[in-house]
């Protein structure tokens, strides 16, 4: 796991705003190699995203306990950066992919998988889920010629995935 650099961005806003000056048209002039690229990488942030929305989403219990807290405020912020990629994806003039069904059912299958471990079973899944989160984000991050707001987004919510395996790091040790 790489060195835990904040960048400028705080790790307690879950739900960061936008204004509507921020949609804009993107991918006018992009070289067809280069737009392959960024569509490829849009469309595996976007999946990957609703993979980790759902783990979570079927991690959670009824109870009222802290873990609870905690996994629902990371898919809270998920949901957010499945938000983030599906508005790039249109701004390029893109789609989300008709495959995402089957993300949505990995992360079913990870997530009912793990609760029925109990706590550190569900720890370690989100821990796992979120390492590779990481090196997605940072192996995309530097293989694709992002324009700056992109860029600025992606760099957020890889910031957001670096906090959340922090965060279960930390609750595995109480665990």
């Amino acid at each position: 796991m790489e060195e835990f650099h904040d960048g400028g961005f705080d790790l307690s806003i879950i739900r960061p705003s936008m204004r509507i000056e921020e949609i804009k048209f993107r991918g006018e002039g992009v070289p067809a190699g280069q737009s392959g690229r960024i569509k490829a990488a849009l469309l595996t942030f976007h999946n990957l995203e609703t993979m980790a929305v759902h783990l979570y989403r079927c991690q959670l219990t009824r109870a009222s306990t802290e873990l609870n807290r905690q996994m629902l405020a990371a898919m809270c912020n998920e949901m957010t950066h499945v938000q983030d990629f599906q508005v790039k994806l249109y701004e390029y003039g893109w789609r989300p992919s008709r495959l995402q069904w089957a993300f949505w059912l990995v992360g079913l299958v990870i997530g009912l998988g793990s609760r029925l471990g109990g706590a550190r079973s569900i720890l370690k899944a989100a821990r796992w889920a979120e390492i590779r989160a990481v090196r997605h984000y940072s192996e995309l991050l530097q293989s694709v010629d992002w324009d700056e707001e992109t860029r600025r987004v992606i760099e957020k919510d890889r910031f957001d995935e670096i906090g959340h395996v922090k965060r279960w790091e930390d609750l595995l040790k109480s665990v």
